[in-house]
């Protein structure tokens, strides 16, 4: 049975694409299982600096498989096969040291959305539509919300998750939901291009930049100085920050840089 997620590696970034365009790329259990696979694949591979996540279609991916929901009722809360391995990918992607970027094939709905959210980056084409449709359909946009949540506005957030309209790619920029929306054309180039500046970055230091984004909004303005303090000394005396200060010196790339 061929793999519903396909994976690339080329100039160290791995590309990871959702293949299953006749249901929109929807979150199969089997379609999980495929993804979280090539994640730990991109993670553990020492090539690879960033990750791109993709689909094929016009969908970039519309949520659970209802048709898999319906057909296969849990017997209970905890088997039930929309939980299947998703929270372990989106931990995987919020988590991930090295830069992820979602490159929008097209729409997304619901559970797709979640996806679009974990990543660091989100660059759709400026056609797409975008909806959290849960509660049309009595459930709720749970696991999700956590990192969806993370990304919106508060006043946006409530919305659209409680009213599942349709919005264009324009407010999903303007709520936080996307990077930037480009014309279709410009898709590649575009996310070529932060790609470009990402394979720049050391790996250690973009890991560590990682946490910082995500982590210093919690903390008291004392604390993160304390904290920062620190960090910036070991990371200006680091192995890695002495390559990265000879290499501008010497008007050279550093050692990283593939």
């Amino acid at each position: 049975m061929s793999s519903l997620v396909h994976k690339e590696l080329e100039g160290g970034i791995a590309t990871i694409t959702l293949d299953s365009p006749p249901n929109r790329n929807a979150l199969s259990v089997r379609l999980l299982g495929d993804l979280e696979a090539r994640l730990d694949w991109a993670l553990a591979e020492p090539e690879v600096r960033l990750i791109v996540l993709t689909g094929t279609g016009p969908v970039f991916c519309s949520g659970a498989d209802l048709k898999e929901q319906r057909v296969t009722p849990a017997t209970g809360a905890a088997d039930a096969p929309v939980t299947a391995s998703f929270p372990e990918i989106l931990a995987l992607i919020w988590e991930s040291p090295k830069p992820v970027i979602c490159r929008l094939n097209g729409t997304a709905r619901a559970g797709g959305l979640g996806l679009v959210a974990a990543c660091d980056f989100a660059i759709a084409p400026d056609t797409a539509s975008f909806a959290f449709t849960e509660v049309r359909l009595g459930v709720v946009p749970a696991m999700i919300s956590v990192p969806v949540l993370r990304r919106l506005e508060p006043r946006a957030a409530a919305e659209y998750f409680l009213t599942g309209e349709v919005f264009n790619a324009a407010r999903a920029v303007e709520i936080g939901l996307l990077t930037r929306a480009v014309p279709e054309e410009d898709l590649d180039a575009e996310v070529a291009r932060y790609a470009e500046m990402l394979v720049k970055g050391g790996p250690e230091a973009l890991a560590i930049t990682k946490r910082l984004v995500r982590d210093i909004p919690g903390i008291s303005f004392e604390e993160g100085l304390r904290q920062m303090t620190a960090l910036s000394a070991q990371r200006f005396t680091s192995e890695e920050g002495q390559e990265g200060i000879a290499a501008f010196m010497d008007k050279r790339p550093a050692k990283w840089v593939p």
